[in-house]
């Protein structure tokens, strides 16, 4: 099976947190190929389990796209204090007789950003708003590339590597079939908690689940990587309750204009126009502009931020939320059909390598530092009595069903036909009977 068509059957998409359908982005050619390995945010454990456990998939994996795109320089990036994931990708790398090499890079926060791993690794800007090929690169995750190397043998999608840390009485990696609820998963690890939030991926961009009900309803999907699980009143799920006009208040009355936010912006250090305390300083006059053009020169900087976070927990001294009101004001401009116009060359700023944040210093910020570093060395394989799985896993549309209520399927069969345009397939996880069937998705249960 040709490598595009075998990705597109196996229901593939990235791994590293978008889930952008993977034989969509690889349509392509490109110069530079840039496998990210990175995994930057910290208390999650993933990526690394994968380098040192599956390197020879991994690299088979990568030099198999790297040939598909015509790449001339083939790189894994990850951070010079992986060492044993380093050295297990080298073997691999020696085994195979593969043309990659491995670069590696300090230990900071957010080094696997694409836009900020381009650059690290090709001293290439990306323009704001753009991808990785509009400078001849493409960056795809490590997990993602043994997915790859997966779809080639002919398996499919079914199952989920992820690490489970924070307040657990052990961090675990566990190997779960897709549509497993995260009740199961915390169970797994153990909590001395009666009462748990929940943050789907990281700490700095991953989604909080503070209500009983949503972290009830929460499962496995293609994109899940990391499952932290803290106290319902810790500092972060506080944060994540704030409301806009709170926040906008705040802002209004307490910014400092020390700039703080925009000189440890990631895209500001690498030439894009984001000036997070630009926006922070007009936003007193919001209901004032009327004229579109005026307002894109106050606010349209807004339409580049990347919500890394780092404006908003770890460089604002008055504890405000800059990523938040550019969230709120890329809104306002997509409401009234505006856009903010972009440099198709920036140049990085020469302040770039000098204001990198380092993760132990972001761990103590967050506070973070009772569950830091959390290092997951065995993995539970877990199966599941049902499953419930959703029909959109990936930027898109949602898979169309192809099978009805009160089928019976077995692990690997197909549930949900990717749709018209950017969309995956949808497999069954484990051998049951189809229960509760909509266009949202569709439990299994077994043993019926």
């Amino acid at each position: 099976m040709e490598l595009l068509e075998a990705i597109k059957w196996a229901g593939v998409v990235g791994e590293g947190g978008a889930g952008f359908p993977t034989y969509a982005k690889l349509n392509t050619r490109a110069e530079c190929f840039i496998v990210n390995g990175a995994e930057c945010e910290p208390l999650i454990e993933t990526d690394k389990y994968l380098m040192r456990t599956f390197p020879e998939e991994i690299i088979a994996g990568t030099a198999a796209v790297s040939a598909h795109l015509g790449a001339k320089r083939t790189v894994v990036a990850l951070k010079e204090k992986y060492e044993a994931e380093a050295a297990a990708l080298s073997a691999a790398i020696e085994k195979s007789g593969a043309d990659i090499e491995i670069v590696k890079m300090p230990a900071f926060y957010p080094a696997g950003d694409e836009h900020t791993m381009v650059y690290y690794v090709t001293g290439r800007s990306i323009p704001a708003r753009g991808i990785p090929i509009s400078v001849g690169c493409v960056v795809d995750n490590v997990g993602t590339m043994r997915s790859v190397h997966e779809a080639l043998e002919g398996r499919q999608v079914t199952d989920k590597y992820l690490s489970v840390t924070g307040a657990v009485r052990e961090p675990v990696m566990l190997r779960v079939p897709v549509g497993t609820s995260f009740r199961e998963c915390v169970a797994l690890a153990g909590t001395k908690l009666s009462e748990y939030a929940v943050i789907n991926g990281g700490p700095m961009m991953g989604l909080v689940l503070s209500e009983k009900e949503k972290i009830d309803a929460a499962v496995v999907t293609k994109t899940t990587g990391n499952i932290l699980v803290l106290p319902p009143d810790h500092y972060l799920v506080g944060r994540s309750k704030l409301k806009m006009q709170r926040i906008r208040l705040q802002s209004r009355s307490a910014c400092i204009q020390c700039r703080y936010c925009t000189d440890l912006c990631p895209r500001w250090l690498i030439g894009q126009e984001m000036e997070p305390h630009m926006v922070m300083r007009g936003l007193w006059m919001e209901g004032q502009i009327k004229d579109d053009a005026e307002f894109v020169r106050a606010f349209g900087d807004a339409m580049n931020c990347c919500s890394c976070g780092i404006c908003e927990l770890y460089a604002c001294p008055m504890n405000l939320s800059p990523r938040r009101v550019n969230e709120y004001f890329k809104g306002v401009l997509r409401s009234r059909g505006l856009e903010s116009p972009v440099d198709p060359h920036p140049e990085a700023r020469g302040s770039f390598s000098d204001r990198l944040i380092p993760t132990e210093r972001l761990v103590a910020r967050l506070g973070l530092r009772d569950y830091y570093p959390g290092h997951a060395e065995r993995c539970l394989e877990y199966q599941p009595r049902t499953v419930y799985i959703p029909f959109r896993q990936s930027i898109g549309r949602a898979a169309e069903a192809v099978v009805a209520e009160g089928a019976a399927v077995r692990r690997g069969d197909l549930l949900a036909k990717a749709a018209e345009g950017l969309s995956s397939n949808i497999y069954a996880s484990i051998d049951g009977t189809v229960r509760d069937i909509s266009v949202q998705g569709a439990r299994i249960v077994s043993g019926v």
